[in-house]
């Protein structure tokens, strides 16, 4: 018989331990307007975690010059990949969040899974306090970064830890730091490659890019640099690739602090201008489809690779709904998920078997 725990009390009234999800992304503006993308960068470029230079020093920065002009310059990109349903990242996290529910539910694991941002709607503190209203009582926070950086995965957790703060009546809860060399993540990055090959043929190179962040965080300590290489390396041997067969890039330069290199822009150029006529090109960190993937990569990254001289440019769109991609998320989920009322009493052992049938059965598909 499965354990069931005592119920808790809330104001002397019994309650039952309830679980939810918080699937968080980055964010995006509401809008592809200058000022809803001027309230979005203040608040993402207003975050210590993002630009760690001297707060007064920044904010003169970034209150004088660049929410002067950024805004408008940004509005216009965001313009060229919105959608009539809204921003990319935002539909794909709520249809993620929406698919991990069912994929977590046919699992036996009776949780709610909600979607939240870390800039911008719907805002953590506003989701979680929706959800404690909704009476759950432990919260399972994912973020949708396989590769952990302080930047990201870690501003999530200060938001969290904010909003705790806040709170007399605060839920138990539970964190995912990273799942970069998780099995079924591999493998569904490798799903999306083969995919492309299987229906266009091999390229020259395949190009992997990463967000970038600034060198000094790897000297600083942080793992991003290495766990963006393992998950590269786990990739490339997944598909069987030579070392010269891919390239490991990092985007999305700001300022001017060197940052993890090499760059990828100046490295598509240089692969055209070398005579390499064909590249596919993915973004492994990002699991949804976005502003740096979307404008940066398939349209100004495949601008500087044929105007360098290359001939055929392919970007390999997010993971967003794709079913391996799901799967391994359910998994990464469920492991951290051991334990808690509601969450179906999958043991260890099960879940392991589980997975490895899951991987096959992708192999074979």
């Amino acid at each position: 018989m499965p354990f069931a725990p005592e119920p808790v009390h809330q104001h002397g009234k019994p309650v039952t331990p309830t679980t939810a999800v918080l699937l968080c992304n980055l964010g995006t503006p509401d809008a592809p307007t200058a000022p809803a993308l001027r309230r979005y960068l203040k608040e993402f470029l207003s975050d210590p975690r993002v630009v760690e230079i001297p707060r007064l020093v920044w904010w003169f920065i970034l209150n004088g010059v660049i929410l002067q002009v950024r805004p408008k310059q940004s509005a216009a990109k965001y313009a060229t990949i919105w959608t009539d349903e809204g921003s990319p990242l935002k539909v794909w996290t709520q249809k993620q969040a929406a698919m991990l529910q069912g994929y977590l539910g046919e699992r036996g694991h009776r949780v709610l899974v909600r979607p939240a941002m870390r800039y911008g709607t719907p805002a953590i503190p506003a989701v979680l306090d929706e959800l404690r209203a909704e009476g759950i009582t432990r919260v399972l926070v994912l973020p949708l970064y396989p590769q952990y950086s302080g930047p990201t995965t870690a501003s999530v957790s200060d938001r969290v830890s904010q909003w705790r703060k806040s709170s007399r009546w605060q839920p138990e809860f539970r964190f995912v730091n990273q799942y970069h060399d998780d099995p079924g993540y591999i493998a569904a990055l490798a799903k999306r490659v083969t995919d492309r090959w299987q229906h266009s043929g091999r390229p020259d190179r395949l190009v992997l890019s990463f967000h970038g962040v600034p060198r000094r965080t790897l000297l600083q300590g942080d793992p991003y640099h290495c766990q963006c290489l393992k998950t590269a390396r786990l990739l490339g041997e997944h598909l069987g690739l030579g070392a010269d067969e891919m390239v490991v890039t990092f985007q999305s330069r700001f300022g001017k602090a060197e940052w993890l290199q090499p760059y990828t822009e100046p490295t598509l150029i240089a692969l055209a201008t070398q005579g390499v006529k064909r590249v596919d090109i993915m973004c492994p960190g990002f699991t949804t489809d976005c502003l740096e993937t979307l404008e940066e990569i398939a349209q100004e990254g495949r601008d500087a690779f044929i105007n360098a001289g290359g001939t055929e440019f392919n970007y390999l769109p997010c993971l967003n709904d794709q079913h391996e991609w799901l799967l391994a998320l359910t998994h990464v989920a469920m492991a951290h998920l051991q334990g808690w009322a509601g969450d179906g009493g999958i043991d260890t052992s099960a879940l392991a078997a589980q997975r490895q049938r899951a991987l096959a059965l992708g192999a074979e598909r």
